[in-house]
């Protein structure tokens, strides 16, 4: 379990999503840090419900205001209960509910300079002009990172702080590359050419270091050198005329080198042309501190005033920034990548109506005293009579999902007589609590559907929400039939796989229902918005598939431990997840034959009757795969083998291999032989032992036949062969669990084999990531994407019909980028001479006209018709 501290030990079964994103040492900096966030409206505790899922060393929430009705629309974490209440000291309880690990406390006093020597970042929401020059003045003179963060309306804005000189360990985020190499010339420069299996991926800029080059070995464990790229297998290096001769052979890879950054303060930071943006926040703050108070929303004497003495040209952008709606975009930093630089701003206009010449009344947008009066400023009180009314299904509860169902609650979608229908199979573990914000350690085996949905009718309790645990597909379209779908007014996906996401995308056209898209991919989100008739599908554009790895270099000839990993996990799916039962004669060519001598091993020579034939098979398979079968391989072809053009047989991907020897002082040896032994045993029904001892005193007695080479065996060399169908079973879940074996297995599996071929072995950790196929996350992501996914729900309860007026998004933090674009218009096809235009969403419906099996009055009377 991890303590707080710089001696923190970090809690892989809570973090491990997050870890694959940021990795041990980004997380051990964040958990030196501690937090100080100012203002707990929606945009503070958004930023601190990520901070602490996160897992800093500590977070402090401070506010001096008191919870209002307008804090209802966006702060998940008041009630109408805590009206009046100081927003801090309500938030901080429910804020520790995230996280054990992150101690939360609530500051009501001022901020003055010696509180604020206590943090390493402070984060100003919801604060003055005057507030946020002083506090950055301070952070910038004693080394404290300083983010200020505002929303008005619909309308964002962010500045960083984070020092004269920072360093960035990773500006992208991305896995190092690496690259095999056919040849290097003497030259200056020198130019490296990769083997043309697959583009090298480099950048002009980009450092690499060499390893295995024969021949030309000065470049071996040399310092990092800078590089030109030449073309997609091509690049320059230093001058290489000096070196010996390049033979062959060598791996470059890249190496991710510090970048130093600076930045200025607040106080003195200047534009050369600011924005229309950054003009606007400077006017509210300028009116803010000239009336002691902010401009009534859609008040034409405020707006008069405010056009006229802040910035008279742009009236229709100060109209709008007038809005007090708050859109969870924008989340702290954490620790790596590249920060902002230093402003970034964001205004959703398109979510207002789309007509021209329409403009709320002051009288539409006053405050009601209820719990949706912050966004009725915004878009009046038609929209929110709207959003009550609607019936959503949301397909997923995960970490997109409870994010979805959180805004949900706070926009009051389905608050009235609509309803919101949720469904996920699956039920919480504990990886899952480190992003779905709304599950707690208390609901670990709970089903997700139900217990999101008690957690948002906290938030919200006029929410109507129904639970479902059913899988969306052909088998429960009894359930989610056509009644059921003519009744939707929308679809929210928050799945995690493109099979669900694809079949829910027919479902969504056949019944003609708008369709809300989003993924996550550690740093990188992208949200689709597909509306009927207007914009393209899901389906109508795809990503390229996976490039997969060919069968013959998976059996006889791996040179990356992603390979080696594959062929663990295959493994590990032939031996025991594939039990006799389920195997089937009904296979092409001689492979009925295989699958009975198989269950004729299983049920016969294989079988065990003890604990002690269990260890004895594990280590005779231990010998099979890591000793004898790479002999035979050897028997094959020899070291020293040349192929019919003269040239190595072992040479460019195809590594010379060498056999294994075992030993009961290897400890990867007796990992395999624990792991195996003890997944042979549960297959068979036995009760396995984790008695390490007692297992190398059974393997004393454990007879291993001699290895012969058998003749006339043939191994296939072509690396075109496609890779096998059944190599993966899709999504395992069971490598979460870290007390069955299964990972254990998969480690040691992979580890020994990269042994055979030199290939560097992984841990446990990066293992997991690449066998487990498991997807990285980080509740930022998460958050900041369902931010952009409810701004078009909001456009399309509305009727948004114009194509421009909806953005499909696109982000990612690390670097950091984001970008919008209109989505693409749904094809159109032309039909027949009558020239009719059909899109996906529409139904072309045939008329029988004229036919010789018609009765004979019939075919008389159309065949004088035109």
């Amino acid at each position: 379990m991890a303590k707080n501290g710089n001696d923190a030990e970090i809690d892989e079964g809570l973090y491990s999503r997050q870890l694959y994103v940021l990795g041990h040492e980004a997380m051990k900096r964040m958990q030196n840090s501690n937090v100080l966030i100012s203002g707990m409206r929606g945009l503070g505790v958004e930023i601190a419900k990520n901070i602490i899922l996160g897992g800093v060393r500590s977070v402090t929430v401070h506010d001096q205001g008191v919870a209002e009705w307008r804090d209802l629309s966006s702060q998940f974490y008041l009630r109408e209960e805590d009206l009046g209440k100081n927003r801090a000291e309500v938030s901080q309880h429910r804020l520790a509910e995230l996280n054990s690990y992150v101690p939360v406390n609530a500051y009501t006093e001022a901020l003055t300079e010696d509180y604020m020597t206590k943090f390493q970042v402070v984060v100003l929401t919801n604060s003055t002009l005057e507030e946020q020059l002083q506090v950055g003045e301070f952070c910038h003179s004693k080394g404290i990172k300083l983010i200020v963060a505002d929303t008005r309306g619909l309308f964002g804005q962010l500045f960083c702080d984070f020092g004269e000189e920072m360093t960035v360990y990773d500006t992208n985020g991305e896995q190092p590359l690496s690259a095999m190499i056919s040849m290097i010339t003497k030259d200056n420069p020198g130019v490296v050419t990769c083997l043309d299996e697959a583009r090298h991926g480099f950048e002009s800029g980009d450092y690499v270091t060499f390893t295995e080059v024969q021949g030309m070995t000065e470049l071996n464990g040399c310092q990092p050198v800078e590089i030109k790229v030449l073309g997609p297998y091509t690049f320059s290096i230093c001058e290489t005329s000096g070196f010996t001769d390049y033979v062959r052979g060598g791996i470059v890879s890249q190496v991710k080198m510090p970048k130093k950054i600076s930045f200025v303060s607040v106080c003195h930071f200047s534009f050369e042309r600011p924005g229309q943006l950054h003009v606007g926040f400077q006017a509210i703050h300028a009116f803010q501190k000239k009336h002691n108070h902010l401009p009534a929303p859609w008040n034409q004497t405020c707006l008069d005033m405010y056009c006229t003495n802040l910035f008279k040209p742009n009236q229709s952008f100060v109209k709008a920034s007038l809005h007090f709606f708050t859109c969870s975009f924008f989340q702290a930093c954490t620790g790596k990548f590249m920060p902002i630089m230093q402003w970034l701003y964001f205004d959703a206009l398109e979510c207002l109506a789309e007509e021209e010449g329409v403009e709320l009344t002051e009288e539409e947008c006053a405050p009601r005293n209820c719990r949706y009066d912050g966004q009725i400023a915004v878009f009046g009180t038609k929209l929110q009579d709207m959003l009550a009314k609607q019936r959503y299904f949301l397909v997923g509860a995960g970490a997109i999902g409870c994010e979805l169902l959180k805004n949900f609650a706070m926009i009051g979608l389905a608050g009235g007589e609509g309803e919101v229908i949720v469904t996920d199979m699956d039920t919480i573990e504990k990886s899952n609590l480190n992003r779905q914000f709304l599950f707690r350690p208390s609901d670990v085996t709970k089903m997700k559907s139900d217990t999101a949905a008690a957690a948002v009718k906290q938030m919200n309790p006029s929410i109507r929400i129904t639970g479902h645990q059913n899988r969306v597909g052909p088998d429960t379209e009894r359930v989610y039939d056509d009644d059921f779908f003519e009744s939707l007014d929308g679809v929210t996906n928050a799945l995690d796989n493109v099979d669900a996401r694809m079949y829910m995308d027919r479902r969504c056209v056949y019944y003609r229902k708008p369709l809300l898209e989003s993924g996550t991919l550690g740093t990188k989100g992208n949200v689709q918005v597909v509306i009927p008739f207007l914009t393209e599908s899901y389906s109508s554009s795809q990503d390229p598939p996976e490039k997969s790895i060919p069968i013959c270099t998976l059996k006889n000839f791996p040179n990356a431990i992603e390979h080696t990993l594959q062929w663990a996990r295959d493994e590990f799916e032939g031996l025991f997840k594939q039990p006799p039962e389920n195997r089937t004669l009904k296979l092409p060519g001689a492979q009925p034959v295989e699958v009975l001598e198989a269950v004729y091993k299983s049920l016969v020579t294989d079988c065990p009757h003890s604990w002690a034939d269990c260890v004895a098979w594990a280590r005779n398979h231990w010998q099979c795969q890591y000793s004898n079968n790479i002999r035979q391989l050897l028997h094959n072809f020899p070291p020293d083998q040349l192929t019919s053009s003269g040239a190595p047989f072992w040479s460019g991907p195809k590594r010379c291999p060498h056999p294994l020897e075992f030993s009961t002082s290897n400890e990867l040896h007796m990992d395999y032989v624990m792991a195996g032994a003890n997944l042979f045993a549960h297959t068979y029904g036995m009760q396995g032992s984790t008695d390490r001892a007692g297992v190398i005193k059974i393997l004393q007695d454990v007879k291993v036949p001699p290895f012969t080479p058998r003749s006339g065996v043939k191994i296939h060399v072509s690396d075109q062969e496609l890779q096998n169908s059944n190599s993966s079973v899709g999504k395992t879940r069971t490598f979460d669990d870290d007390t069955n074996f299964h990972m254990d297995f998969i480690v040691a599996s992979s580890n020994l084999r990269a042994e055979n071929y030199d290939i560097p072995p992984t841990d446990r950790h990066k293992s997991k990531l690449i066998a487990g196929k498991i997807i990285p996350a980080i509740a930022t992501t998460t958050a900041a994407v369902v931010g952009l996914v409810c701004l078009e729900l909001i456009k399309i309860v509305q009727g948004h019909k114009k194509l421009e007026s909806f953005k499909n998004g696109f982000m990612n933090l690390a670097l950091p980028f984001f970008a919008f674009s209109e989505p693409i218009a749904a094809p159109t096809h032309k039909v027949g001479s009558c020239m009719c235009i059909t899109t996906c969403f529409g139904l072309i419906r045939l008329s029988m006209l004229y036919s010789f099996f018609m009765p004979a009055a019939k075919l008389k009377e159309r065949l004088d018709l035109p």
